[in-house]
């Protein structure tokens, strides 16, 4: 099956009630294990690539043929996009359309209202262009991801309409307590301003720092219009867990294949069991 956009895996979900989980890649490992993880679940799935995971992988041109050829290789039939996560200009939301990603953030939050407006609007006349969605911030969303750090600031509800209606994006990821990596003491999402956001956006929602969030929060978000949401932080853990077990077990280990494959295994359970969670699962 061919690459897609997130447009219609996400208004679908919106309007059944699930979410679509977007699980980071971080290197070829990741890619196996989301793709063999969304096909055995039939589950849709987004493939997030920060810029810097971008780089590290070699470039966005190597991610999507990485990607392509691993579909290709693994018989994937499920609906897969690959979304540029937290572009923050749009020029790189510009060189990943043009290396064939699905899907684009364009994260102007830092920016002044008007300034957000104007970068995103741009982006999305370039993006839907090419049939690409467009994913949009307001606020600013705690903790650190990819060496971008912010404290939380909510998103303004009259702001969050405002944008969507002015840029025409496609979904929107309003900061409402939730935060990159893990949580110092308990999640506290804003749920009475996702709930009013929901009701005048008019698009799905997208909730970041999906790690570490309560089962019954999470429920709870996607009955507010949240239909995508973003997970990076657990793979990573489960995934470096058992690399360090394989290793502390056997020191004279050397072959990567032979403790890469045991975290990989890791990744793939972990992105099932959130699947089943947000309940994307058979929804392919």
């Amino acid at each position: 099956m061919p690459l897609v956009s997130m447009k219609e895996m996400l208004e679908t979900a919106n309007a059944k009630r699930y979410a679509v989980g977007q699980f980071n890649l971080n290197n070829l490992e990741y890619v196996q294990a989301i793709l063999q993880a969304a096909e055995e679940e039939k589950s849709p799935v987004i493939l997030g690539v920060s810029e810097g995971a971008g780089k590290y992988m070699g470039g966005f041109n190597v991610v999507v043929a990485m990607v392509k050829a691993t579909m290709d290789s693994q018989g994937t039939t499920v609906p897969v996009a690959i979304h540029l996560d937290h572009g923050q200009t749009f020029e790189s939301c510009a060189k990943a359309i043009h290396a064939g990603f699905t899907s684009v953030m364009i994260d102007a939050s830092h920016d002044p209202f008007e300034e957000n407006v104007a970068t995103t609007s741009k982006v999305v006349e370039l993006a839907h262009f090419h049939g690409v969605s467009v994913e949009a911030e307001l606020g600013t969303v705690g903790g650190t991801e990819d060496g971008v750090t912010g404290g939380i600031m909510y998103a303004d509800t009259n702001e969050c309409k405002e944008l969507v209606d002015r840029t025409g994006v496609d979904c929107l990821a309003p900061a409402l307590g939730s935060v990159h990596g893990t949580y110092e003491g308990e999640p506290n999402l804003g749920f009475k301003e996702m709930e009013e956001i929901n009701t005048v956006a008019g698009v799905p929602l997208v909730l970041h720092g999906g790690t570490g969030i309560p089962v019954e929060d999470i429920q709870k978000a996607i009955s507010f219009g949240t239909s995508k949401i973003n997970v990076n932080t657990e793979n990573q853990i489960q995934q470096t867990k058992v690399v360090r077990e394989v290793l502390n077990d056997n020191p004279d280990m050397i072959d990567p294949r032979k403790y890469l494959g045991p975290g990989r295994d890791a990744i793939k359970e972990t992105v099932i069991s959130k699947m089943r969670e947000f309940g994307s699962s058979g929804k392919a």
